[in-house]
Parts: C-alpha cells; structure tokens; sequence
C-alpha cells in the first residue's frame, strides 16, 4: 500500500515517470536499425549445369550425382550442398564454413567439375557448366521451372 499511497500524495512524479518512459521508448523505436533480412555472409559457390535433351532421372543420375560425389571428395571446407535438377538444366549450390577462402574453394570446384566431364559420362562431355559464381546466401535466387 506503500506505492498507492505514494502516487496519491505525489501524482505529478507518476505523471512525469510516465512521460519519461513514453519518451525513452519513442526514441528506442526510432534508433532501432529495421532489417528484415539481416547481413549474414555465409559463402556460397552456384554450380550451374546444362545439357539440353536430357530428362530430370537421366540428369541426376549422370550430372547431379556424380557432380556432389566429386566436389564432396575435392573441395574443402564444405558445410552443405544442395541440388535442384530440371530437365537439362542441374544448379548446385555449396555452402560453405565462414573461414573458408573462396578462391580456393572455386578453384577446387572447377577441378572437380572437369573430374566430371573426364570420368567419361557422355552428358557431361556434351554438355557445358554454364555458371560457377560467389555470393552470400541473401542473394541466392530460387530457380522454378516456368509454366
């Protein structure tokens, strides 16, 4: 009863505290940064594979996998790797650890790559990797098939 007592013998400080605490949250919201998407660098390599002619099973099967298999046994620093295949069309995107140098992951990717084509698929030697691009993960796009 303290309290109530208090605020009814000084109503002015209660009012005053009132102001103060509208105040400072007024001014908190507007020096809040507002990001939606917050900056989050993690590297990521595309690898892009075309080969036109070729179905959605005959491009995983001869492209896809053998593709992750040697970039999985090359490149280092790997965290995750996914694939999404259409029909002649294989995009792969690695991810990878924050401390790993780029230049030396898109090197050894490019290595793996050509141990793909020269293993002997005959996909592989017809067709061509089209991309292999750096950015962080904000920036990837989703590749849909169009209607």
């Amino acid at each position: 009863m303290g309290i109530v007592r208090f605020a009814l013998k000084y109503p002015y400080t209660f009012y005053v505290l009132a102001a103060l605490i509208l105040f400072l949250g007024v001014s908190a919201i507007i020096v809040m940064p507002e990001d939606i998407f917050p900056e989050i660098d993690i590297p990521v390599v595309s690898v892009i594979w075309q080969y036109t002619g070729l179905s959605v099973p005959e491009m995983e099967q001869r492209i896809t996998t053998y593709s992750q298999y040697s970039m999985s046994a090359n490149v280092t620093g790997i965290k995750n790797m996914e694939a999404q295949t259409l029909n002649g069309i294989s995009v792969q995107k690695v991810y990878f650890q924050p401390d790993v140098s780029l230049d030396l992951a898109i090197s050894q990717i490019v290595a793996a790559t050509n141990l793909v084509r020269a293993a002997g698929h005959p996909a592989a030697n017809r067709g061509e990797v089209r991309c292999v691009e750096r950015s962080g993960i904000a920036a990837q796009p989703r590749l849909r098939p169009s209607q």
